[in-house]
């Protein structure tokens, strides 16, 4: 390959370029831990050190089973990118791939990576110690075992030249590597125990630097050295080697560790801090509905949703709730919704408050330029939606996500009439006997036999009709309803006799519908 001579790659860059490659290099999975089933795994073939006591590695969480996140996707394992500092202790994920069975499912580059401590114990620390280890193969300059490419120079002097430490090719017969560090002048070296960037004061200059009095003195042999590599990864290890706490399922050791998806910060315990203020007592509504779980009647009812948990506060404060009256649409000519719906295979639970249909991949709309995979539909009695007033006996929330997380709902109001609807009756037959068992029947579905054969559809901006309430979701009612029996709205009421949010203000929010 063939470079501009005026280009230089340092290092750390050829690092970079070499992990963004990833995919080309053959992946050497080596188990670091095990807990319920699952593998935390760390890819020997792709750990490099970097300058800094830094290191980065492709990490995974694997399972013989399948995993299925709350939106329905499919994998068996997720890995990620992850660059640790080894002085610190700490890691931050770069990027993230979910794989089924070997093949890509999604990736997602973090936009926001966060540096996250790796607490003592857990597979994180293991982790990090695993990539901060020193590497076989390599040796350091004036002993006889395992090291990393290393400078020592605690001895040299000012005008002394840095030592460099050949590193192994690996291809026998190449001439060993030698990357020059520079001297280090330990006057600006950092004081360790100082905040990061409060650089130390310099030494005011001597006249006569031959003469060192008594205060000069205890100042050079308190002098700071720089952090030894080996040290850092001794100490790494030590942490690593703690006994992990217990991990009580699968959820929380994808908390643990460093490929699970949006992860929960956890401090690192520090010294006893001076007794804080007493906070200001809560509102007396939140403390009154505190261990009130949300329903749609008594005092968990949709009017109280916002004081039963501060995370709810939305569904009181939003001024884009769902549902709403549609009354005032302006008529244009809307854009067809491209629907890819496939036979898929499902899972039905009543997860208390309806029956929901988890369903497989590859199910997808596409509507004012993204594309959508569905995720899950489930029902409400009756419709949450009226349309110029008018309620309907139920309604199929289509629940749909895009790789970015923006939600869209299609909206199948549902009205009596006289003919059976085959696919909702397959769903009534495999209905669960209790709240909270999920159930995977051997029969699969046509998806596309949930929609109306009229697809003419109103569409506005909303929230989710159930806590927390979230708004920037893109609504699409359809205005055709689709035709059950009374015998099957009678069966989902003897479950759900109301489970519909009222209606919210429209705020004078647009809405356009197909002319």
């Amino acid at each position: 390959m063939k470079f501009r001579s005026a280009t230089i790659f340092s290092v750390a860059a050829v690092t970079a370029m070499l992990a963004a490659v990833q995919p080309a290099l053959a992946a050497k999975w080596e188990t670091v831990a095990t807990a319920n089933g699952d593998k935390v795994e760390i890819d020997r073939a792709r750990i490099a050190q970097q300058a800094g006591g830094r290191a980065t590695a492709w990490t995974r969480l694997a399972r013989d089973g399948i995993y299925i996140d709350e939106y329905g996707m499919r994998y068996t394992a997720v890995e990620a990118f992850n660059r640790y500092d080894c002085g610190k202790g700490s890691f931050t994920t770069l990027k993230r791939v979910w794989r089924r069975d070997g093949q890509l499912v999604r990736e997602e580059p973090i936009a926001q990576p966060a540096e996250l401590p790796a607490e003592a114990g857990s597979n994180d620390a293991r982790m990090l110690a695993e990539a901060c280890r020193l590497p076989p193969g390599t040796v350091v300059a004036g002993e006889g075992k395992p090291g990393v490419m290393h400078a020592d120079m605690r001895s040299a002097g000012d005008g002394a030249k840095a030592k460099t430490t050949p590193v192994a090719d690996g291809a026998p017969g190449d001439r060993p590597r030698f990357i020059e560090l520079p001297k280090i002048d330990k006057s600006q070296v950092e004081d360790p125990h100082k905040s990061p960037g409060a650089k130390m004061a310099e030494p005011a200059k001597d006249a006569s630097p031959a003469k060192d009095t008594k205060a000069t003195k205890a100042a050079k042999e308190t002098k700071p050295r720089a952090p030894d590599i080996r040290e850092v990864a001794k100490a790494a290890a030590a942490a690593a080697a703690q006994e992990p706490a217990p991990v009580a399922n699968r959820q929380e050791l994808e908390r643990q560790y460093a490929t699970s998806g949006p992860r929960k910060v956890v401090r690192k315990k520090a010294a006893p801090a001076p007794k804080p203020e007493p906070k200001p007592a809560e509102p007396e509504a939140i403390i009154e509905h505190r261990h009130i779980h949300w329903s749609y009647e008594g005092e968990g009812a949709p009017a109280n949703w916002s004081k039963l948990d501060p995370k709810y506060s939305t569904c009181a404060s939003g001024k884009r709730q769902s549902p709403i009256d549609i009354r005032e649409g302006i008529k244009v000519d809307l854009e067809s919704i491209q629907f890819d719906y496939k036979w898929s295979q499902f899972r039905i639970i009543d997860n208390g408050h309806t029956v929901q249909v988890n369903v497989g991949e590859g199910s997808t709309i596409t509507v004012m330029g993204r594309t959508y995979q569905l995720v899950q539909f489930h029902f409400h009695r009756p419709s949450e939606e009226r349309v110029r007033g008018k309620t309907y006996d139920m309604v199929a929330h289509l629940v749909h996500k895009d790789y970015d997380g923006h939600l869209a709902v299609v909206a199948v109001l549902m009205e009596k009439g006289g003919t059976e609807h085959p696919l909702i009756q397959t769903l009534w037959n495999n209905m669960p006997l209790e709240v909270g068992q999920d159930l995977a029947p051997s029969t699969a579905i046509d998806l596309n036999r949930i929609l109306p054969e009229e697809r003419s559809y109103y569409t506005y901006m909303g929230s989710l009709t159930t806590p927390p309430c979230t708004e920037d979701v893109l609504w699409m009612v359809f205005k055709k309803p689709i035709i059950v029996t009374d015998q099957q709205v009678a069966i989902f009421s003897k479950l759900y006799r109301n489970n519909a949010r009222p209606v919210q203000p429209a705020n004078d929010r647009l809405v356009k519908e197909t002319r």
